[in-house]
């Protein structure tokens, strides 16, 4: 794994940096209401794939917005969930989601339009 380490620019690319990628929103997202195994975050993002999940996983894991949780007992048990940092983060993208509430027929209508134009 790749670690960057950079000075940010601004608040925006450091937020950024942290959620980039396809799947980590929805992840956060996920992982919200409760800590969960591997295999309940994996049916929950339909379309991820292992190798994808697990790197995820592992980079918010890294920058501590995710607690990864080994219970020792047999079959073994991993859980996943929010550290506080990562629930302060979700609270920040809150208006992000509300504001793609608001706008998500308008942007599928533009991306279907110009689906069609292309």
């Amino acid at each position: 794994m790749v670690v960057k380490c950079s000075t940010y620019v601004c608040g925006i690319d450091a937020g950024i940096d942290v959620v980039g990628g396809k799947w980590k929103v929805l992840i956060l997202w996920e992982l919200q209401a409760r800590a969960m195994r591997f295999g309940e975050l994996k049916r929950a993002l339909a379309g991820v794939s292992e190798k994808m999940l697990i790197q995820h996983l592992r980079e918010l894991e890294r920058d501590e917005v995710v607690h990864r949780e080994v219970h020792h007992e047999v079959p073994p048990r991993v859980e996943y969930s929010l550290t506080e940092y990562g629930v302060t983060l979700n609270e920040a993208l809150g208006p992000l989601g509300a504001w793609g509430r608001e706008h998500k027929e308008r942007l599928e209508k533009i991306r279907r339009v110009a689906a069609n134009v292309g």
